[in-house]
């Protein structure tokens, strides 16, 4: 398994490389996307999220939001280290936290930030493109730090082909 200075030093080698070729098929703003997306799942979005990690430390002051992501998923699990099911966990989690401290601040009486289900519907229909690129970043940063770890998969799928 590759310490977490290791995952850190891969992820910067291999963004650029990975944004290049995204730009070389799907256009310049397609390769920065995939470029900043693959660096910021590497970094802040890494699947060792479920363990106190670098990752984990770079959130700083807000780190506390992926308390509960700690307690409620094992290390290594699906949720954190399957393919393309860690990576949709992940947004999903940070998402609904978003979203739970928007709501938190609004009935504080923070400013209202207008965020709707159809507003999120406009964005996504609008960038639809670009959101799975940015997806397809964050996800091979993920096979990038599974890949680097030894085994890139979870430690169920093991069981479940053994049975």
């Amino acid at each position: 398994m590759a310490s977490g200075q290791e995952h850190d030093k891969s992820t910067k080698l291999w963004s650029v490389p990975f944004g290049l070729v995204i730009g070389i098929l799907f256009g310049f703003k397609s390769g920065v996307i995939a470029s900043i997306s693959f660096t910021f799942g590497g970094l802040w979005l890494s699947p060792d999220l479920d363990t106190y990690s670098k990752a984990l430390k770079r959130w700083g002051l807000i780190q506390f939001i992926w308390w509960p992501y700690r307690k409620a998923i094992p290390h290594r699990s699906v949720l954190s280290h399957g393919p393309f099911i860690g990576t949709a966990f992940r947004i999903i989690y940070l998402i609904c936290i978003a979203v739970l401290m928007i709501l938190i601040s609004e009935s504080l009486g923070g400013p209202k930030l207008f965020l709707t289900i159809q507003t999120i519907q406009e964005l996504f229909s609008l960038y639809k493109n670009y959101l799975l690129i940015a997806f397809f970043g964050i996800e091979a940063s993920a096979w990038l730090h599974l890949i680097k770890d030894g085994d890139p998969l979870p430690h169920e799928w093991h069981k479940w082909n053994r049975r």
